[in-house]
């Protein structure tokens, strides 16, 4: 069986590239084709892969500012020509599902989100754009929104990652979707005996995250809390930052497992798709303080893995801190135990099964 990956660019390593690898795992025949690779971020991740770029490669800085093409990517989807493939699995959260496949052929999209800045986050991207792409967003999205409906149409059968965005599918596409959830590598973290006085946020330091309102809230209380990542809001929020909040930037991964192995709990304050960084501390022991939106919802078993706050506000989230310490502890081996079911191998087990069934 010929099998083609479509993936909508490769310029770093996160969620949706993890979903690659696993992908690539259960297909070692599988081609990659995407818009933009960029070796460098990946390393060897995907070794033994014959991967090919559309058009929007040659474009100047696309490794850098490759959202800048978006209006062209549709059409550098339809150039692809994927005649050969009995099997097309598209990875979309940008426009990757909008190929041309074979009379016959399986087309399987795993949807990690419908697009953001063009559906529910659309306000948000355009607010804090710069003057010319807030003049130009408008007709651009309206054109993205309407080519996005259209190639949805293209998919045999959607599969989403979290219920979430399954409910998210259904109104933007009026489809249906599996949820399989993604895989985390679960095993790579365990407790560490060595628990230390501080809570831990981790993840990209951008707006819809949400670290400035745990920066506003521990500062607030004098709890100590670490903060690990990069992004635009990185020097913004080292200066909002009080002596008992550490921002400390990109770390390498054995930093970033410490800090899950020893902290208190992670502090989840943002609204996301799936959400695997809670997963990841869990996988640590560790419980989890997030608000009560999104995939998390999915991941996260209030009263046994941690708990929600119900409001977006420095006062709610220190409220739900301080119930957590006046508690009783929570179980590590049980928290543990509930982030394996997230492990790559259900994830490959599962997709394994949905590809025997559609193909039979």
């Amino acid at each position: 069986m010929k099998v083609a990956i479509i993936h909508y660019w490769l310029v770093s390593m996160r969620g949706g590239e993890k979903v690659l690898q696993s992908l690539c795992s259960l297909f070692p025949q599988a081609d990659i084709y995407t818009h933009v690779y960029d070796p460098t971020a990946v390393g060897d991740a995907f070794a033994g892969h014959s991967i090919m770029t559309t058009f929007i490669q040659k474009l100047p800085g696309a490794r850098k500012y490759y959202q800048n093409y978006l209006p062209l990517m549709p059409l550098a989807l339809k150039q692809l020509d994927l005649r050969d493939y009995d099997l097309v699995i598209s990875s979309e959260s940008g426009p990757a599902k909008g190929v041309r496949t074979a009379a016959g052929a399986l087309h399987i999209c795993y949807c990690h989100t419908p697009m953001r800045y063009a559906w529910d986050m659309y306000d948000e991207y355009r607010a804090s754009a710069s003057w010319f792409k807030r003049l130009m967003m408008p007709p651009v999205m309206h054109y993205m929104r309407r080519w996005d409906v259209s190639s949805a149409e293209q998919v045999d059968h959607f599969v989403a990652n979290s219920h979430f965005i399954a409910d998210r599918i259904a109104r933007c596409y009026q489809r249906d979707a599996e949820v399989i959830y993604p895989p985390v590598a679960v095993d790579t973290f365990g407790v560490d005996p060595q628990q230390e006085d501080y809570y831990l946020f981790v993840g990209q330091l951008v707006a819809y995250k949400r670290a400035d309102l745990a920066v506003d809230a521990f500062n607030r209380s004098g709890k100590q809390l670490v903060i690990i990542g990069e992004g635009e809001q990185l020097e913004m929020l080292r200066r909002k930052a009080q002596h008992n909040v550490r921002v400390l930037g990109k770390q390498p991964f054995e930093v970033i497992r410490r800090h899950y192995g020893r902290c208190r709990a992670l502090i989840f304050p943002g609204v996301e798709d799936f959400g695997i960084v809670p997963v990841e501390a869990m996988a640590s022991g560790r419980p989890v303080i997030a608000y009560r939106s999104g995939g998390v919802l999915e991941t996260v078993k209030e009263g046994v893995t941690g708990l929600f706050f119900k409001q977006q506000t420095a006062a709610s989230l220190n409220e739900v801190v301080d119930a957590f310490e006046s508690r009783p502890p929570f179980d590590s081996q049980t928290i543990i135990e509930h982030a394996q079911t997230f492990s790559a191998d259900v994830f490959t087990e599962r997709f394994s099964d949905l590809i025997e069934r559609m193909m039979s």
